[in-house]
């Protein structure tokens, strides 16, 4: 494929979502992808529904474009194929458990004394080093652990997952952004890099407001529906047949939204003149505009709202 990687090889040692996610990424970049499975077992997403005839959609989905080949990294013969494939290679990505390439002879050390240019990338649950690098995780397990599912859901409701491998996709795209920046630093000094991508730092990493208000008010985030905690109107609206999301991100937006509902009077009222004081009065917020959506059908709005430039909205 044509893209900015072109002509560059990656072996992709990893499976399942997280490290197939990244080398997808490179690929649709243009480089060229081999992927390494295991002799008659393959990848574990093989067996993963849903399925076209005896193929594996969800498979295909993150492994498109790639070559692959089966060998065995504990077999002798296997791996001088393996090891020809390394010797011309430019980026290696593995998301083994930390600790088995070292003992097939694949760790980082052992493959930068023999390929220096090598971009050596590795995504794990919980990265090479620290107490937990030796548990194994799945990405509903980072989710729980790194906050996001204490703030997914409706508010009171039990611990509830991102409806999304949401754990396993921020990973992959962290490590793709790694190796981009491995590679662009090898332009200027010949070498290769080390790249350790924690599936759990990359959770917290995405938590942006709810850490913020941890870290400024000691306040432990709740989950809040749809709803933003700190700006107003920004969450599902129910609608006279459904839902429609708002989102007025600034003041004059919300002045544009009350021109488009014809309530100019919200704009004027102190509880709701600005975003602080709507974040204040949420509740109150959501009942005046609810009545009021409750008249039209969703689409109605949505045309309605079409028709005005830079309006926020979305149908559900």
């Amino acid at each position: 494929m044509d893209g900015p990687l072109k002509n560059l090889l990656v072996v992709d040692l990893t499976r399942v979502l997280v490290g197939p996610y990244c080398t997808m990424i490179l690929s649709d970049l243009g480089a060229r992808v081999i992927k390494i499975e295991a002799p008659e077992i393959g990848d574990d997403s093989r067996k993963f529904g849903p399925f076209i005839e005896s193929y594996s959609a969800y498979f295909m989905s993150l492994n498109r474009g790639k070559e692959s080949i089966a060998l065995n990294l504990k077999n002798a013969d296997d791996k001088k194929i393996f090891n020809k494939i390394l010797s011309k290679a430019d980026v290696l990505v593995e998301n083994f458990k930390p600790g088995t390439l070292e003992k097939w002879g694949y760790g980082w050390k052992e493959i930068n004394k023999k390929y220096p240019k090598l971009i050596y990338a590795s995504a794990s649950g919980f990265g090479q080093t620290g107490p937990l690098k030796e548990l194994p995780a799945y990405d509903m397990v980072v989710q729980g652990m790194g906050g996001l599912m204490s703030v997914t859901g409706q508010p009171n409701s039990e611990p509830t997952r991102v409806g999304t491998s949401i754990g396993d996709i921020t990973a992959g795209l962290f490590t793709a952004i790694g190796i981009n920046a491995a590679l662009y630093d090898r332009k200027k000094t010949g070498r290769g890099m080390y790249i350790d991508v924690s599936m759990l730092d990359c959770q917290i990493a995405i938590l942006e407001n709810a850490i913020a208000r941890y870290l400024s008010k000691n306040e432990i985030p709740k989950p809040m529906g749809s709803r933003h905690p700190s700006i107003a109107p920004f969450e599902a609206f129910k609608t006279k047949d459904s839902h429609i999301i708002i989102a007025a991100g600034n003041d004059k937006l919300f002045e544009k939204l009350c021109n488009i509902l014809d309530m100019p009077e919200l704009n004027n009222d102190p509880k709701f003149s600005d975003n602080s004081s709507r974040a204040k009065h949420m509740d109150d917020l959501k009942k005046i505009l609810e009545d009021k959506l409750k008249i039209k059908e969703t689409n109605e709005w949505v045309k309605t709202m079409e028709k005005e430039k830079n309006s926020l909205w979305s149908n559900i």
